[in-house]
């Protein structure tokens, strides 16, 4: 082979190199939820979350971010006689460049009903299992989403990072400040100045949103403005290029003071830090939230 085409060869080698690492570390985190996803039927909602996360994993329940271990602690490890049954799959997933945090995110129901839809944040452990670290959900429309078998759209790899997890986290930070600051006077124009074109939001009851004209329609439908507090939790990527963070969150909707919380996931970009997911949890209600929160 002559030097030049040897070259060239080695060099289109080593830029593949990671985007099939990527492809890979994404086909086993969308099989880490399927798989979870495969035990609620006979673990139920204790056993199949708890199985499947840290004991220190995140979920937002009744307005209150709480570990898994205290959500559940005490709860039996199998399907109850009534339980309902969640079915929920993988629609939109991702991975970190570092190939240890990755998310997927999906439709759910209860009982073959529409619920809404899930978002979980995963990280691989040192043994090599993935567990999930995050797991929400947002009660956007599930209906109309890809079938159960289809293959998820990947969110493309990025190309940089910062120097670490701790880094990361610094720098996202201040962009969670910078939004926070921007949404007091024009959410829409704050999210819109951040959303990656590949992310998805969720403004609940709508479908999740997927493009840049898809969410300056759908941020429309929440108020204008929003105080976020200081992020309360998150993590990063080794490679410091994915974080995933949640905090408070106030607003008013029909002259009624609302509460809840926000949760995002970030993703490094050469531009800066973009939102790749965005979605807002309401706290429980006397009454049903309106549109939008």
């Amino acid at each position: 082979m002559r030097p030049v085409l040897r070259a060239l060869t080695s060099a289109l080698a080593l830029l593949s190199a990671p985007v099939c690492a990527a492809a890979q570390d994404a086909a086993s985190v969308i099989a880490a939820e399927r798989a979870f996803a495969a035990d609620f039927p006979a673990l139920g909602l204790a056993g199949s979350f708890s199985k499947w996360s840290r004991p220190d994993a995140v979920m937002i329940s009744g307005g209150q971010a709480a570990t898994v271990a205290a959500v559940f602690e005490g709860a039996p490890r199998t399907r109850q006689p009534g339980e309902a049954l969640i079915e929920w799959w993988p629609t939109f997933a991702g991975v970190a460049r570092s190939g240890e945090m990755g998310f997927t995110a999906g439709p759910a129901w209860r009982d073959r009903q529409a619920m809404g839809h899930y978002f979980t944040v995963w990280v691989r452990q040192p043994d090599g299992v993935w567990r999930w670290v995050y797991d929400g959900g947002s009660n956007a429309d599930p209906v109309g989403q890809a079938a159960r078998e289809a293959d998820p759209r990947l969110l493309p790899t990025t190309t940089v990072g910062s120097a670490s997890a701790e880094a990361a986290m610094a720098e996202v930070r201040e962009a969670e400040s910078a939004l926070a600051a921007a949404a007091r006077m024009d959410q829409k124009a704050a999210h819109l100045a951040v959303m990656a074109d590949e992310g998805r939001l969720y403004v609940a009851p709508s479908a999740p949103a997927e493009g840049a004209d898809a969410f300056a329609h759908a941020l429309d439908a929440w108020p204008a403005s929003f105080d976020f507090g200081p992020t309360e939790g998150g993590g990063a990527s080794r490679g410091g290029d994915m974080a995933w963070t949640y905090g408070p969150a106030a607003w008013t909707r029909d002259d009624v003071a609302r509460r809840g919380h926000y949760m995002r996931l970030w993703q490094k970009r050469p531009e800066g830090w973009r939102l790749v997911m965005a979605q807002l949890i309401p706290a429980p209600n006397a009454a049903p939230p309106p549109a939008g929160g």
